[in-house]
């Protein structure tokens, strides 16, 4: 399935991409622009992020399961991967809205 329109990004590669992320430092919060980085693209309309942060907590948390890692650490740090993305999301929005605003003046 295509995730990312604008590159034509299938699930599958970001899954990987995020996968490989994970098996160089299994703790490190990941962000879609660190996964466009790793595929040598960049987001361009940013449609794609709100499902592509989706894929990044489903595929941490697959990998710690598989992992066996200690689940208790593990909600904790799904917890903080959740919050880190919706601060991001909150920054973007609020950055779309302020040019928005400057463009209308």
């Amino acid at each position: 399935m295509i995730v990312c329109s604008c590159n034509i990004v299938t699930e599958n590669e970001i899954r990987s991409v995020i996968t490989d992320l994970l098996n160089n430092d299994p703790w490190q919060l990941i962000v879609p622009a660190q996964v466009y980085h790793e595929m040598g693209k960049r987001g361009r309309c940013c449609g794609c992020f709100p499902r592509l942060v989706d894929l990044i907590v489903d595929t941490t948390q697959d990998f710690h399961r598989d992992m066996q890692s200690d689940e208790e650490v593990v909600i904790q740090f799904i917890s903080r991967l959740k919050d880190k993305h919706q601060q991001c999301e909150t920054a973007r929005m609020l950055a779309r809205h302020r040019i928005a605003k400057t463009h209308a003046a």
